[in-house]
């Protein structure tokens, strides 16, 4: 009997290492990626927001692929409202420069709903940074369908640039897909 014994519980010894290592070798299920974030990660909107100096014209530093044609954005506090300047070219490479307006709605501190004037599309836009001077700013949204690295000029500040690339990384978005201009 004391045979049969040592047997099972060899068995069972053998049985628990197994389902360890089994254990240990199970990778993690990947993250949730919702457009260019990932859905697990935390996001914020920032404590520094004051929509009277963010108000004005910003240029276009880095967008995601969706926004490729995106190159400004005017944020007009009074409204509030947004124009995005876009450049719209055709099968003949012809371009022209097209501004679509939408419509804000405050949600909360740096937080908005967009509202296209025409159509009615709806974005969340939620200024996740701006840095001391108001000059650099990060754009995203919760679900990560876009983000947007903002600057006062076209060129320069590149530290601040850095910077905002950081903030959209920390805010779970895949900035291998970030397209940066000039």
């Amino acid at each position: 009997m004391g045979r049969f014994a040592s047997y099972g519980a060899r068995r069972v010894a053998v049985l628990m290492l197994l389902g360890a290592l089994v254990a240990c070798n199970r990778s993690e299920p990947p993250p949730v990626q919702t457009g260019f974030r990932n859905a697990e990660a935390v996001i914020g909107a920032t404590s520094r927001y004051d929509a009277a100096q963010f108000g004005g014209d910003w240029q276009v530093r880095a967008a995601f692929p969706n926004d490729a044609n995106l190159r400004a954005v005017t944020f007009a506090p009074q409204g509030p409202t947004l124009i995005k300047h876009r450049q719209v070219c055709d099968a003949a490479a012809a371009c022209t420069d097209r501004r679509d307006l939408w419509a804000l709605s405050e949600e909360g501190p740096a937080r908005y709903t967009m509202r296209a004037a025409v159509g009615g599309a709806e974005r969340a836009f939620w200024v996740l940074w701006v840095d001391e001077g108001f000059r650099t700013a990060v754009i995203g949204s919760p679900e990560g369908g876009y983000g947007w690295i903002l600057d006062r000029q076209a060129t320069g500040g590149e530290d601040r640039i850095t910077a905002a690339r950081e903030i959209l990384d920390f805010n779970g978005y895949d900035i291998s897909a970030l397209q940066m201009r000039r």
